[in-house]
């Protein structure tokens, strides 16, 4: 039975795509890809050797990511003038085509490169030369794929080509390689004898689109009020950490909501691999851990990044996943010297992002964790594919036994599938009647206008990081204006 069918193009290369189901059988991803004929490959194999011998390029350029576009370009440029001089009586499309595909086998991936540029794959997985490629598809769940790589040497060398582009190698001496491509997907590369079947490739793609808060309010993956809530938190600068499983979406909504930061502000982000986009208004500077060959120096940890960030006089700072308990006690010091902190863990719900921060490794202290002010934890549901903010939850230190204990705010309910508010919020009463002498109707109120805001995102189809930032900034710097629009909607 065929599920889907529809053409996606790379670097101006139509394949089309044809997704099929029968009884008894896994879904497969069937990927139609123009391929030259025998005698063109063997003259396209002779322009590649000569490109190799030929062109030289500075370390820079192999190993800035920024750089990329520019090095295939300039690929792209000489692999047409080639193929010209070699065979001159093809069409000027077929010609650029075949540069095309020199240049997708040189500087990139190969027939991996049509899987990238589909924006319904999620997970590209090679998992070795004897068996297809597997893909993780948004809508279908886990596919197989007509697609294989030949041989082990090609994982090998595809792997080797990502190391270089971030001044790494593999090998087996160091036979594990985690990396980024151009494009900003993840890539996680194992060699034999660690990967007893083969080698192998994991890309986890990088959203060209990142998700907003628009987004997931029209997925009903957040609601109004729960996300207008967090907008109210983040304005009046308090401490969230998002939990949740793998793939269950927390580094998507944390740069959601980090659109509600102010951009009068200096934000600074630190991650393992380069998720997270704010709003081009924004004064962020962006910083990667950087790993080194196993056995050479070079390495710049997380730890040592979150350290220098505090130098760096920072009004926000932003980590994409605490990890071990040296993080987290940065990380909870961070909040102690009056800087706002927002980060992901892995952690199923509320309660148990409780007992993961105070049980060992991590072990942080009860008196720290009063800085923390929210915990949002994420669900997924494998078999469907949906996503919901399943709790917003606040940790309340108790004044009797010095013991902490959970309130949750808002709760996802499954069986009508609504995020609806549990139980009023202590520490959002507790901090904006302190420092700014709200009333618990004025921050009703407040949560109400930012709803209204948020639906005239969604009515006005705004759903890109600038526009919600815009509207964001407008709401701060021109109210007036602003909500007289809202008013008009």
């Amino acid at each position: 039975m065929q599920l889907a069918e529809y053409t996606i193009n790379a670097d101006g290369i139509d394949a089309k795509v044809v997704i099929t189901k029968e009884p008894g059988t896994l879904t497969n991803y069937s990927i139609a890809i123009p391929k030259p004929e025998l005698a063109t490959a063997a003259y396209l194999q002779t322009i590649e050797n000569d490109m190799l011998k030929s062109v030289k390029l500075s370390s820079q350029e192999v190993l800035d990511i920024n750089m990329m576009t520019e090095v295939k370009n300039k690929f792209h440029v000489l692999a047409l003038k080639k193929i010209n001089e070699r065979i001159p009586h093809l069409t000027r499309e077929r010609s650029t085509q075949l540069a095309t595909h020199i240049v997708q086998e040189l500087l990139g991936l190969g027939d991996v490169e049509f899987l990238l540029y589909d924006d319904s794959v999620e997970e590209i997985c090679i998992n070795s030369a004897h068996e297809p490629i597997w893909l993780y598809h948004k809508k279908h769940g886990w596919c197989t794929t007509n697609l294989r790589i030949g041989t082990e040497a090609k994982i090998w060398d595809y792997s080797s080509s990502i190391g270089r582009r971030v001044g790494r190698q593999i090998s087996i001496k160091d036979p594990i390689l985690d990396a980024s491509l151009a494009s900003g997907d993840r890539v996680n590369a194992t060699i034999t004898p660690i990967s007893v079947f083969g080698n192998t490739i994991t890309i986890r793609k990088f959203n060209r689109k990142p998700w907003t808060i628009t987004d997931f309010i029209a997925s009903k993956t957040i609601s109004e009020e729960a996300a207008a809530f967090l907008w109210l938190a983040m304005q009046y600068e308090m401490n969230v950490l998002i939990s949740g499983g793998t793939a269950s979406g927390k580094t998507s909504m944390l740069n959601a909501i980090c659109s509600f930061m102010p951009t009068n502000q200096r934000v600074i982000s630190i991650e393992q691999t380069r998720e997270i986009t704010l709003p081009s208004s924004m004064q962020w500077v962006p910083m990667l851990v950087r790993q080194g060959a196993k056995y050479a120096e070079g390495d710049v940890t997380m730890l040592e990044l979150m350290v220098n960030s505090l130098r760096m006089r920072p009004d926000r700072i932003i980590v994409g996943e605490i990890r071990k308990a040296e993080e987290a006690e940065v990380l909870f010091e961070a909040m102690h010297t009056g800087h706002s902190v927002y980060a992901t863990m892995h952690a199923e719900t509320v309660s148990e992002t409780l007992k993961r921060i105070q049980s060992p490794p991590i072990s942080i202290p009860t008196v720290a964790m009063e800085s923390l002010h929210f915990v949002l934890s994420m669900y997924r549901n494998r078999r469907s594919g949906i996503r919901r903010v399943f709790e917003i939850g606040e940790f309340i230190p108790s004044e009797h036994d010095g013991n902490v204990s959970s309130n949750i705010v808002y709760q996802w309910h499954p069986n009508n599938d609504e995020i609806a508010k549990d139980n009023p919020s202590v520490r959002m009463m507790d901090n904006l009647s302190t420092y700014t002498q709200m009333s618990e109707q004025d921050i009703k109120d407040s949560i109400d206008e930012r709803v209204s805001v948020l639906r005239y995102m969604q009515k006005n189809k705004m759903n890109t990081i600038d526009q919600v930032g815009g509207i964001i900034n407008d709401f701060y710097e021109n109210y007036d204006s602003l909500m007289k629009r809202v008013g008009k909607a």
